[in-house]
């Protein structure tokens, strides 16, 4: 099995910047996908982006893509989102998840899960 932690979140103002952390461990990564998900308040996990944990190719959700970036350290087995002008509506519990790597992003699954981190943005 693989495990997750995620770290980093918190409360932040409208316009503010957060890095999340999620720390794996178990197996080699060299063959997996890591992704990161939030679920808001009464609402369902929404995808927000994911990496290729060898080669680094990323895929983030086109809403996001110009203030999310995702990033990992191989040495450190450790995958990072950086959360940059963040709003309100970005308020969730984020969490990470890895999968084995497939061809197309399309095809990708998630098979195991951190616990998560909450990100609270006041406005």
């Amino acid at each position: 099995q693989v495990q997750l932690v995620e770290s980093g979140g918190g409360l932040v103002q409208a316009g503010g910047s957060l890095r999340l952390s999620c720390a794996a461990s178990g197996r080699t990564f060299s063959t997996y996908a890591m992704g990161w998900f939030r679920q808001a308040p009464g609402k369902g996990r929404d995808f927000v982006g994911a990496i290729r944990w060898s080669g680094g190719d990323t895929y983030h959700v086109p809403s996001l893509k110009d203030r999310f970036t995702i990033s990992r350290d191989n040495a450190k087995n450790t995958m990072y989102l950086q959360m940059n002008s963040l709003k309100p509506e970005d308020t969730a519990v984020y969490y990470c998840a890895a999968g084995p790597l497939t061809v197309r992003w399309s095809d990708q699954t998630f098979d195991y899960w951190g616990q998560g981190t909450q990100v609270t943005v006041s406005s």
